[in-house]
């Protein structure tokens, strides 16, 4: 069955399409496609990806002052969903947003194709969205993520402490920032 979808970003790397759908789009697949398509056209890989997403659908995705745009990392030989890369948090009135990211297939793993896209998203909110400022809140363990976030010349600006739930435990997260003015410098 041929569904019209909403009409999402494009935005094409040397080796991604990354497909970008706002908190309206998201909305618009959930209330019109059956579970089926839903799954299809967001890449859930399983019922428990699907049920995650319906989670957050039903619960909100945005405030009153914050949205967010999340775009479907799709390998361009096969067109499959293989991760996310999006901006959340994403304040329009401060012109700021959080990125964050995952590599939802593990064959895709360390071949800097998160890289990749996560500076193709960057980009795009300098360029496009004229934010001021990118935010990346990182697990202090996460060895990959912060090589990512490094990469892309983030300013490291604190720890918050135990700021998340792993198991039984916290882990710390690194705060790092990314401004315009030094992203055109």
């Amino acid at each position: 069955m041929q569904l019209k979808q909403p009409n999402p970003i494009l935005i094409e790397t040397p080796r991604m399409n990354l497909i970008g759908y706002s908190v309206e789009e998201i909305s618009y697949i959930f209330e019109k496609f059956e579970k089926s398509d839903i799954m299809k056209v967001l890449g859930h890989r399983n019922e428990a990806d699907f049920q995650s997403e319906l989670s957050k659908h039903q619960n909100g995705y945005a405030t009153y002052n914050r949205s967010f745009l999340m775009f479907l990392l799709c390998d361009k030989p096969t067109q499959q969903v293989i991760g996310r890369c999006g901006l959340h948090n994403w304040n329009k009135e401060h012109k700021r947003a959080e990125i964050g990211y995952s590599m939802s297939d593990e064959r895709f793993k360390q071949k800097g194709l998160m890289s990749e896209a996560v500076a193709a998203i960057i980009h795009y909110g300098f360029h496009t969205l004229q934010l001021n400022r990118i935010e990346a809140l990182v697990g202090s363990e996460n060895v990959a993520s912060l090589k990512i976030i490094e990469s892309q010349n983030f300013i490291k600006e604190g720890v918050l402490r135990d700021h998340y739930a792993v198991g039984d435990g916290y882990e710390d997260s690194i705060a790092f920032s990314l401004l315009r003015r030094e992203y055109f410098e």
